[in-house]
């Protein structure tokens, strides 16, 4: 199959989940495409994308300034550049009746001008997040791209853009959209409580590749200290400062641990500053932005994998968190928060430790218990690699959404 991916920025490192369903896709042997905004932090990429030769793949809209006039200058030498290659697309992307959000934003041109010159026919157009799935849909509607459209929403795009937006922001999509994944429970009732058709609607979990996560019986061994290890952006909704909190309280007790956390955002400093306050930059380190292959190598070398996360101010929640599924396909026991999705991506008791959100001194009892009970991370380790397995392994997974896309262009 000819397959198009409309995605946010690519690459992405935070968005791991479109990479290996881009990558599980091209190893079936299908023929992909990428269209997306130029990535801002180009600094490290996984190594994947070179692997794959992904960049190759990806057709990049011109970049869109914030400035409003520098935006219309930009538009302008776009209308004057782009009539020439192909003047009927550009007067479609101009149509105010039908297209007039586009229009008076100045954003049509720049979503036409990746496709002018050639003709953009595939069997299915796949869009991760429903505000790229809105750029779909226009790119649809003037004739831009042809195929089946398929939108997967994730978490913000229902939780926070409908806020801003208003609740009709996906009304057009879900009357023309062919079809709408949702990867647990939680995101699948927000699309209903959206206006989405049920009919239209099947849960699809994003995936990892077991065969990518070494599984790893979890021991302690003699004066070892007990490492903990965290992924996640530094954002608000990814709820650090309480983990961070939960681990200084339990290091009065344990003080034999460490606490490393993978990632970067715009909360580094404010936590840098909760973790001196605490007197824990010994013990609690921000380790920054990682590759796949450096976050395996961390995974491999930890004990327990905690994720506090927690609903935003702006009412930004999680969705599936991949993370969860990294960290059991490699057998280490998971604290996390009753958040979400995070019910339909563990097994509460078994494969890991679920508590509210927010509260520090549950997270730090559960924390002390998985501490002070090594036995049981062999067990909890073993749980969370069989569901992994059972659930959430990309080559099943793959094969259902090969299955989905066939059905599509058979009817």
């Amino acid at each position: 199959m000819k397959i198009a991916f409309l995605v946010g920025e690519f690459p992405s490192l935070s968005e791991t989940f479109i990479l290996n369903q881009l990558i599980d896709l091209i190893d079936r042997g299908h023929d992909v495409f990428i269209f997306s905004d130029r990535p801002k932090n180009t600094d490290k990429s996984h190594l994947d994308v070179s692997k794959y030769r992904l960049l190759e793949r990806t057709f990049y809209y011109p970049e869109l300034p914030a400035n409003y006039l520098l935006r219309l200058f930009k538009w302008l030498w776009l209308l004057s550049s782009l009539s020439l290659k192909d003047p009927i697309l550009v007067i479609r992307s101009l149509d105010l009746l039908r297209f007039k959000k586009w229009v008076f934003s100045l954003r049509g041109l720049y979503l036409i001008a990746p496709f002018l010159g050639r003709r953009h026919e595939y069997d299915v157009i796949h869009c991760h997040f429903g505000n790229v799935g809105l750029k779909g849909l226009f790119l649809k509607d003037v004739g831009a791209i042809q195929g089946r459209l398929i939108t997967s929403f994730h978490g913000y795009d229902v939780n926070v853009l409908p806020q801003q937006l208003g609740k009709n922001l996906y009304i057009r999509l879900f009357q023309n959209g062919e079809l709408f994944t949702g990867g647990s429970a939680f995101i699948i009732n927000k699309l209903i409580e959206l206006g989405c058709p049920e009919e239209k609607i099947i849960k699809l979990p994003v995936g990892v590749n077991c065969s990518d996560y070494c599984f790893k019986q979890r021991n302690l061994e003699a004066n070892e200290p007990i490492k903990i290890v965290t992924v996640a952006r530094l954002t608000e909704k990814k709820g650090l400062e309480y983990s961070i909190k939960a681990v200084a309280a339990v290091a009065q007790n344990h003080p034999n641990l460490a606490y490393r956390i993978l990632g970067d955002g715009h909360l580094r400093e404010s936590l840098q500053q909760l973790i001196r306050d605490l007197g824990m930059e010994a013990k609690i380190q921000l380790l920054g932005w990682k590759t796949k292959d450096e976050v395996r190598e961390l995974y491999n070398d930890s004990h327990i994998f905690i994720l506090s996360s927690v609903t935003a101010k702006n009412g930004d929640k999680e969705g599936q968190g991949l993370v969860l599924q990294e960290a059991q396909a490699v057998g280490l026991p998971v604290l996390a928060t009753l958040h979400n999705g995070f019910p339909d991506s563990v097994l509460d008791g078994q494969s890991a430790f679920l508590v509210p959100e927010r509260d520090v001194d549950a997270l730090a009892a559960q924390l002390n218990f998985l501490i002070e009970h090594p036995e049981k991370w062999a067990r909890m380790g073993g749980a969370g690699r069989k569901l992994v397995e059972a659930c959430f392994d990309i080559k099943k997974l793959g094969d259902q959404l090969v299955d989905v896309y066939q059905k599509l262009l058979k009817e």
